[in-house]
């Protein structure tokens, strides 16, 4: 059995982008889908709490660490599958991506694009492993991963069983998914359904378009897709850097919030006494009548501004979604300036912001 079980004294900052968080009590590196579900039942059985530890990437830890076993993916399975279909629309064959949950998640995108396998192409860059995207339904410049998610298979610690989830049984919506706050199942593999061809999906991302210098709806090398994206993701502080600063982060710290039609004009009428009524409120309306508003742009206009504040805890200086540890940050500096910069978009705006990353012994 491939797992290693060690002491208390592993900090969780070690193994958090932030670099924040306390020690585990116990902590089990697993390298197979067998060791994770054998891990994650054995401290069942024993009553002990479980954190299940990916990259890293999306978690905000307490500073007294967490009080029971870490159970730490590693696994690295990763295999291809043609699926004997095509997508109807382009006539692609569809080609299936089986990961298991401990794969990184960038290098797995650049190798379906070198593959000639479109899906995952403008999720490039994103830190982490493929366990924590279904449970966030990662997403970035107009693609998520509800849109490419075949199945997911899943140790039901309530059952004690494991389980094949289908695309429509994950309960995807906007950064959501029924595995978000619910720690019921541990992701094990994710499969995805890519297309086979030269072209990455359309662009619907309208940076993106502009970066590349072609409409929304088009479609374009596969890694031209993949080249833009890393490139305003590194210009935004959102590719990671152990020599910059504003990296050290957990990305976008809030999500877009989504408001209705009357909240938004609510939200215009706010920004024109604020701001003037010439300036404009970023809105993209959905199929339902609501709108995605710019957490960003909310945060900035409620005056935080890029590098907002003084001590070890800050907002990035490339981008104001990202709360950065600076260097000698605490989890208690991070969370009191998430505080400060909610209670302030509300202040300006009515509009109270969601944290996106996962809270490990701690809230907002």
């Amino acid at each position: 059995m491939s797992a290693h079980t060690e002491p208390s004294a592993v900090r969780l900052a070690d193994h958090t982008t932030l670099g924040l968080g306390g020690p585990a009590r116990s902590y089990r590196r697993v390298e197979s889908t067998d060791d994770l579900v054998a891990a994650v039942s054995a401290a069942d059985a024993a009553g002990e709490p479980v954190l299940v530890l990916g990259g890293g990437s999306n978690l905000v830890v307490a500073d007294t660490g967490f009080p029971g076993t870490v159970v730490h993916v590693a696994s690295q399975g990763v295999s291809l599958e043609e699926d004997g279909t095509t997508d109807p629309a382009t006539g692609e064959p569809v080609v299936l991506l089986r990961a298991e949950a401990g794969v990184e998640w960038d290098p797995l995108v650049e190798r379906v694009v070198a593959e000639g396998l479109n899906g995952l192409e403008f999720l490039s860059g994103i830190p982490g492993r493929v366990g924590s995207t279904p449970i966030q339904n990662v997403g970035a410049y107009g693609q998520d991963v509800s849109q490419t998610v075949r199945e997911v298979l899943v140790y039901d610690r309530r059952e004690g069983v494991r389980r094949v989830l289908s695309a429509a049984e994950c309960g995807f919506t906007y950064r959501d998914s029924v595995f978000k706050g619910d720690d019921r199942y541990v992701v094990c593999e994710v499969v995805f359904a890519l297309h086979r061809g030269k072209l990455s999906r359309p662009v619907a991302y309208a940076e993106v378009a502009r970066t590349l210098g072609v409409e929304a709806g088009e479609r374009v090398p596969m890694e031209s897709a993949r080249e833009t994206v890393l490139g305003l993701r590194r210009g935004k502080g959102m590719v990671l850097d152990p020599a910059d600063p504003d990296t050290r982060s957990a990305g976008s710290f809030f999500t877009n919030p989504v408001v209705t039609a009357e909240e938004f004009a609510a939200v215009r009428e706010r920004a024109a006494e604020r701001l003037g009524p010439d300036v404009p409120v970023p809105g993209h309306p959905d199929a339902d009548g609501r709108v995605k508003l710019s957490a960003a742009w909310l945060i900035d206009r409620a005056g935080f501004g890029k590098g907002y504040g003084s001590g070890p805890a800050r907002l990035s200086g490339k981008h104001t979604l990202a709360l950065t540890n600076r260097g000698g940050a605490t989890t208690a500096d991070l969370l009191d300036l998430a505080r400060e910069v909610r209670a302030g978009v509300e202040a300006a705006f009515g509009v109270r912001l969601v944290n996106e990353p996962v809270m490990v012994g701690v809230s907002l």
